[in-house]
């Protein structure tokens, strides 16, 4: 079964690929046939930054159950953060600021 599911956004981070370390500006996440695992369908997320071309990518392909277990520690672990910081983690005025930007984009 082929998907139009796919969500994307604007991420400010870095990744490692086969040639070093990249700024990540974007990450999609889809539900679709997999390119290399081995399975019906997967989610699909990739972290990329479009302006270095086709190196500046990492990727994973995972089961539902996978995804859904991620999601879950991620929920627990922004939590956990955002506890311990105490209003530390807000971005600062200049982040802030450019993720704006993107929402008005």
């Amino acid at each position: 079964m082929c998907t139009s599911v796919v969500e994307l956004i604007r991420a400010e981070g870095a990744g490692v690929s086969e040639g070093g370390w990249f700024p990540v500006t974007s990450v999609a996440v889809s539900y679709d046939h997999p390119h290399h695992a081995l399975l019906e369908d997967a989610i699909t997320i990739d972290f990329v930054n479009p302006a270095l071309g086709p190196g500046a990518r990492a990727a994973v392909e995972i089961t539902l159950d996978t995804a859904k277990a991620l999601a879950a520690a991620l929920v627990r672990a922004i939590e956990a953060a955002e506890e311990m910081e105490g209003g530390r983690g807000q971005p600062l005025p200049e982040v802030e600021s450019r993720m704006s930007n993107f929402e008005t984009a």
